[in-house]
């Protein structure tokens, strides 16, 4: 092979990368709100996955989908916002996930994840996209209005973006980082049907999770609506004491959702104080969960 050839295939693999980042952000950002931000999971996976010499390619991924929004909507909230919302999330993540990479590693030497490391990652991501998506906030309330723009409407927003950072980090990263702890054996249907968790998953967690969201949203009372929110934690907790940080990890995910799927409005208080006591939850059940899981388990045993 030579040299050209190399050259042209280490440009077709980042334009491969950035553009299948692109996709996949833009399926997310779709997805989101702002206090539930998947798009903040996605690009925490990539950060703790994606090997450091392919992360300008995800800028460049990331800087596509934002440049275009900015574009279309610039005549709403001023060139200022523009500017703020070009520089792309990821850019500013990297400043704190680069120096986490190097300071240490996601998995321990036996294989397993370090739980710890993924929240602390995951505190780091949420905290620098919710500095960068208030920084947007306040310009575009400044070009909108003569005055400074109140602090009490930024202090609303960064605590939303905080919380829906945190939140969207904890339902997208261990869930795929536990299918990847546990598909590192091959797998057949045959085991899949006989895995314990994935019929646990099938034949009450589901079940469960969509009997509460329709119950929650059917409910006329809100302190009804607000329990049978809080219900969905409980899952969670029993799937975490039975399979350790997988479970929790795919049955935050689950509830997570399923608790976004009962609010009709954007920053429902109501719901977003129910989704601060998920994500409390969530961490406490990923870092306490029951049984660790070792990297070379496979998710699906015959049981």
């Amino acid at each position: 092979m030579t040299k050209s050839t190399k050259h042209w295939l280490v440009w077709g693999q980042y334009l491969a990368v950035a553009a299948a980042y692109a996709a996949f952000y833009r399926v997310a950002f779709q997805l989101s709100v702002s206090h539930w931000e998947l798009t903040v999971g996605f690009r925490l996976c990539c950060l703790l996955l994606v090997p450091l010499r392919l992360w300008p390619a995800l800028a460049l991924g990331e800087f596509l989908p934002v440049m275009e929004n900015a574009l279309t909507r610039i005549d709403v909230f001023g060139s200022a916002w523009a500017l703020a919302v070009c520089v792309p999330q990821i850019v500013v993540c990297m400043a704190g996930m680069k120096p986490l990479r190097r300071w240490g590693s996601l998995r321990m030497p036996d294989g397993t994840i370090r739980m710890g490391y993924v929240i602390v990652a995951t505190l780091c991501c949420a905290f620098l996209s919710t500095l960068r998506d208030t920084a947007a906030l306040w310009a575009a309330l400044s070009s909108s209005s003569t005055e400074t723009a109140p602090w009490s409407t930024l202090s609303i927003g960064f605590s939303s973006y905080l919380l829906g950072g945190y939140l969207g980090g904890l339902t997208v990263a261990p869930a795929i980082l536990a299918i990847q702890d546990r598909m590192q054996v091959e797998v057949s249907l045959r085991a899949l049907w006989h895995s314990p968790l994935f019929r646990d998953v099938c034949v009450w967690l589901l079940p469960v999770l969509t009997v509460l969201t329709l119950q929650a949203n059917a409910a006329t009372a809100l302190g009804e609506q607000q329990l049978l929110r809080l219900a969905m934690i409980l899952p969670m907790v029993s799937m975490s004491w039975r399979y350790g940080w997988h479970g929790a990890a795919v049955a935050g995910s689950a509830a997570s959702l399923a608790m976004a799927l009962t609010s009709d409005s954007m920053r429902d208080p109501a719901v977003i104080y129910c989704q601060a006591a998920l994500a409390l939850s969530f961490s406490a059940s990923l870092l306490l969960g029951g049984r660790p899981q070792p990297a070379a388990q496979p998710l699906l045993q015959e049981g």
